[in-house]
């Protein structure tokens, strides 16, 4: 049985921890909790024209910049942004921004508002808004705002239930930004707290918090933790993690700050398996990378590359598949195949037995996920800090050119349509309902099949 199938029961409820969120809604982050990047939705455009409204359902205005991917349920549409639109003229000045959407028609419902944090760009840069990517479940979405606070809050009312400061309860410390997309499992939470470097890139202000907590998602308290970074932190933390069923254990694949990935026992943080991603003679910055994919768990594997800070620009890099069923460290034991590839903060996409992987470099890998061989490369042309989406056999991506292109899933490279979607698409194209919702700069864009 693949996970691709597999339901758990969990806490009275069935919970789907992998495959497809269905045809309905896109409730977080990579659809499910193990993070794979396909959607079996049919009738979806493979083409729009948004100069020309075709196939243009509606289009929301967002802030100046948008890198919160949207997630879609209850009839909500989510997205993180900056306050630049001024959706309420009373609120004045940067700020990150949670946006709600009625799904139907595009009118706005309500945002969620923080305010920077004092210490300026070494925690909170400015107006990167909230990139943090939230997860719907039933009633409530959770997100991680600018503050590095853990965030529940009514789906319909955006009142908050609760908050937990990372900064406050586990001392973290933010680089840059605190953009964690938070991932379910029965009654817990996972998020990373982005624990990182101060404004020097030496020192490590917080060496003794945790990289990876989980919470209770009813009540916000902290239930276990994991530091096993310390002070090797090499830049930042920005991954998020993923949950799926790895043997006959639940885990939490976390993706941290040292370029180590981990796996974890869900329910008691129990840390099972480690493994770098880097060469052992590999020297940070230019030869060894961090790790800001968020990983993916498909049929007992983990699949993930590592990168850097996209200021850093274009370098060589390395994506793997592991064998997250091994125990300790696993790096020379749990290696199923080494892929190399440029610098990457992008996130997979496996279907039909092919591995779709971006590259900051902006080229879209095809491999085969058995054995890691190339299938073929796509150049987009300009950088991409998205990932690929599979949608009914289609690969959909978009670039910092503002391009988005659909590609023919499969082992023959073939492109269908390309458009320009008027400024810079940061974020993933996801699908509910029958309907596309990509991000670019400063627009939501809802792209239906007109009848």
């Amino acid at each position: 049985m693949t996970t691709k199938t597999l339901w758990i029961l969990c806490a009275g409820s069935v919970l789907a921890l992998a495959g497809d969120p269905g045809t309905n809604s896109w409730p977080m982050w990579g659809g499910t909790p193990d993070r794979n990047m396909v959607s079996s939705m049919k009738g979806v455009p493979a083409r729009w024209d948004v100069a020309k409204k075709e196939n243009i359902k509606w289009v929301a205005q967002l802030g100046s910049q948008s890198y919160g991917n949207p997630t879609v349920g209850g009839g909500v549409v989510l997205v993180g942004t900056n306050n630049e639109s001024l959706k309420d003229p009373k609120i004045k000045g940067d700020k990150g921004v949670l946006m709600a959407f009625k799904e139907s028609d595009g009118s706005f419902m309500y945002q969620l508002v923080s305010d920077k944090l004092a210490a300026g760009r070494v925690n909170d840069w400015p107006y990167q808004g909230v990139a943090s990517s939230p997860m719907i479940e039933d009633d409530r979405a959770y997100y991680v705002n600018n503050r590095a606070e853990v965030v529940c809050f009514e789906l319909q009312t955006g009142k908050i239930i609760w908050k937990f400061d990372m900064m406050e309860e586990v001392g973290a410390h933010p680089h840059n930004l605190a953009n964690s997309s938070p991932v379910g499992y029965g009654d817990l939470i996972y998020v990373s707290t982005s624990n990182g470097q101060d404004e020097s890139h030496v020192h490590i202000p917080s060496p003794r918090a945790p990289s990876i907590i989980a919470l209770n998602k009813k009540t916000g308290k902290l239930v276990w933790e994991d530091n096993s970074v310390g002070e090797k932190i090499l830049h930042g933390q920005w991954s998020s993690p993923a949950v799926g069923l790895i043997g006959d254990v639940v885990q939490v694949v976390s993706a941290q700050g040292d370029g180590w990935v981990r796996g974890y026992e869900a329910t008691t943080g129990k840390k099972l398996w480690e493994f770098d991603t880097n060469p052992k003679d590999s020297v940070w910055p230019k030869t060894r990378n961090e790790l800001i994919s968020t990983p993916i768990i498909q049929n007992n594997r983990v699949y993930i590359s590592n990168g850097q800070d996209p200021e850093h620009g274009e370098g060589d890099a390395h994506l793997y598949a592991i064998d997250a069923t091994k125990r300790g460290d696993i790096t020379k034991t749990g290696q199923i195949w080494h892929y190399p590839i440029r610098r990457s903060i992008s996130t997979g996409a496996l279907h039909n037995g092919i591995l779709y992987y971006a590259d900051f470099s902006g080229f879209l890998h095809a491999i085969d996920a058995e054995t890691g061989k190339q299938i073929w490369k796509h150049d987009m042309l300009a950088a991409v800090w998205g990932s690929p989406m599979v949608i009914d056999g289609k690969v959909y991506l978009g670039d910092e050119d503002g391009d988005v292109v659909v590609l023919e899933a499969g082992r023959q490279l073939k492109q269908l349509f390309e458009t320009n979607m008027g400024s810079s698409v940061y974020c993933t194209v996801v699908p509910a309902n029958g309907t596309l919702f990509v991000v670019n700069r400063n627009q939501l864009f809802a792209i239906a099949q007109k009848n």
